[in-house]
């Protein structure tokens, strides 16, 4: 079985080190200063909006883009200034960049093709491989006479037979409609799983980033935003910028301010919402409060909690529904699955205070 080569037991080499990495285009700063560590065999998810850097961050790892300062090392090996071929990673791009006259098999064995191994020992390797993506069946095919999710196969198949120390992913599902990008989602992560080889997987997709990633990097302006794990990620964004990007459903933020004991946080509506542990700041301090779904209940009816708000319409997701109103001209949503249809669009909202985000006015940093 195709295995790559894999540290000794006890090794504890990261698959992926970046310094101080700087990159600029015509005197404009598209990196700043990024560092990050990469664990062996870690999925790592690149996450951000286009133009964030995230591409030029893949690129410039892959070799295909110079830097001005800094130092890359894969697998304990500085690989700065080597060219792409030497830096023992392979890259799966969005377009899948096959070769359209060449058979599925011809594609895959390309690699070994330039690099000079002997026919018959690369029929051998490209059987194994296909094996692997279950493209067996499809060795004699041309690109063209294969669904999108098998020419996805064929260049994920291209990046395994060369048996790299990480694979590079360059937002390689955007091309695939909904369901297929579904299942190649899980493909991708168990073939990682199963080949123990570090990946670095772009995408301005958060659904992508949430169900693949072992940890994800946030992106913006060309600066790390955040680093965590998916749950990190969800439940404790560090500023306002990763809350509103993360998440099935978009964060809410209503305007509040602390109050002087700093044990509960009031709202422009003069709505007192409780906090589960008092904030040090300062009285009177200016907070954006966020508010996922989850965090908020519609009621029917008033009660000692509850603030008004405007119904505006429900989605219906099966399981549950997602109610749409608004408190002074803001969106606020709320799971619910017991008020059926709501026909008054007069509502009361009831905020669980364990579950609210609070981040600084001005700056968007995360507070509690």
């Amino acid at each position: 079985m195709l295995q790559p080569a894999l540290p000794a037991a006890g090794h504890q080499t990261p698959g992926l080190t970046l310094s101080g990495i700087r990159k600029e285009y015509a005197g404009i700063t598209a990196l700043h200063a990024i560092d990050f560590e990469a664990k062996n065999g870690e999925f790592i998810v690149i996450l951000g909006p286009s133009g964030c850097g995230k591409s030029t961050l893949l690129r410039v790892i892959a070799g295909l883009e110079d830097i001005q300062g800094g130092t890359i090392t894969i697998n304990g090996k500085e690989v700065t200034h080597q060219a792409p071929r030497n830096r023992d990673c392979a890259m799966v791009f969005q377009s899948y960049a096959l070769y359209p006259h060449l058979s599925v098999a011809d594609n895959i064995g390309y690699p070994l093709r330039i690099a000079g191994v002997a026919r018959s020992e690369r029929r051998r390797l490209v059987e194994e491989t296909a094996r692997i993506v279950d493209l067996l069946p499809y060795l004699d095919r041309k690109p063209a006479n294969l669904s999108g999710g098998q020419r996805q196969r064929v260049a994920m198949a291209r990046a395994i037979i060369r048996r790299p120390a990480l694979f590079l992913f360059d937002e390689p599902l955007s091309n695939l409609d909904a369901r297929l990008r579904v299942i190649m989602r899980a493909e991708i992560r168990q073939l990682q799983e199963r080949l123990k080889v570090t990946a670095i997987f772009v995408t301005h997709d958060q659904v992508e980033a949430m169900t693949m990633a072992d940890r994800i990097i946030v992106m913006r302006a060309g600066k790390i935003e955040q680093v965590g794990t998916p749950s990190d990620i969800y439940e404790r964004p560090a500023s306002r910028y990763v809350a509103e990007f993360v998440g099935g459903q978009p964060m809410s933020f209503l305007q509040g301010e602390i109050t002087a004991t700093g044990d509960a946080v009031v709202l422009s509506n003069q709505a007192r919402i409780p906090l589960v542990e008092p904030m040090l700041l300062a009285a009177g301090t200016r907070v954006d409060v966020g508010l996922r779904a989850e965090a908020v209940q519609l009621h029917l009816a008033p009660g000692p909690r509850t603030f008004s708000a405007r119904f505006r319409f429900s989605e219906y997701l099966g399981a549950a529904k997602i109610h749409h109103s608004t408190v002074d001209e803001v969106a606020v949503l709320s799971f619910d699955s017991t008020c059926g249809d709501i026909r008054d669009p007069n509502v009361h909202l009831e905020i669980e205070g364990s579950k609210i985000h609070l981040f600084d006015r001005e700056s968007g940093v995360r507070l509690n």
